[in-house]
């Protein structure tokens, strides 16, 4: 029996085989490294350090993430641990619009506007609370005698204290301080406080639901 281990076409098409082979393997390391460096462009956002990310603060970005998604807006902070990135945009009716994007899903972020002199204030601005009302004695007297009123109509005994009667007494446990809302009331009886500031919240004459 003659062997065909040494057949020219036998050595070809083994030749043939290891060339594919060879390709194969080669083609697959490409992909491979090419995927390698997708993951780190696409991570490249959450690997930066805290000192980095605070270079972006207040300032207008657009930012790519999963699923081809852009966002645009200023950011107000980042998330020192985990990268994620909130975005306000100022709106024209004078409100504001709040997002967050994750920080794994972030791909690239890509700076817009250095903003002004101003925008750090206003972004600050956004989420401090509101500065108490300021009332004239002559208000505070229109809101005592209004939420006196109110309560004498609903059969409540009140009286006034202090020094110039600036103090609403309910019932001998109960007291309102100026400016007479429903958390300027102070009782241990918590049947009490609950209902009077209930009455204060119904009270049609009072203007604390617009403060």
């Amino acid at each position: 029996m003659t062997s065909t281990q040494n057949h020219p076409a036998s050595v070809i098409e083994k030749g043939r085989r290891n060339e594919v082979t060879s390709l194969g393997s080669a083609g697959a390391q490409e992909r491979a490294d090419w995927e390698s460096i997708w993951i780190v462009n696409m991570n490249e956002w959450i690997t930066k350090k805290p000192l980095e990310w605070e270079k972006y603060l207040n300032k207008e970005v657009k930012v790519t993430a999963d699923e081809k998604n852009v966002y645009q807006g200023w950011v107000f902070t980042v998330d020192p641990v985990s990268g994620s990135v909130v975005l306000v945009n100022f709106v024209d009716t004078g409100k504001v619009s709040v997002v967050t994007i994750m920080g794994h899903a972030i791909q690239t972020v890509e700076l817009i506007n250095e903003g002004e002199n101003n925008t750090t204030e206003k972004l600050s601005a956004l989420f401090m609370p509101v500065a108490d009302k300021v009332y004239s004695n002559e208000e505070l007297e229109q809101r005592k005698s209004s939420l006196k009123s109110w309560l004498e109509k609903n059969r409540i005994p009140v009286t006034e204290q202090g020094d110039q009667h600036k103090v609403l007494c309910v019932a001998g446990v109960l007291t309102v301080s100026p400016p007479y809302n429903p958390e300027d009331c102070n009782s241990s009886n918590e049947i009490i406080l609950s209902r009077v500031q209930s009455l204060i919240n119904c009270n049609p004459n009072a203007d604390h639901k617009a403060d």
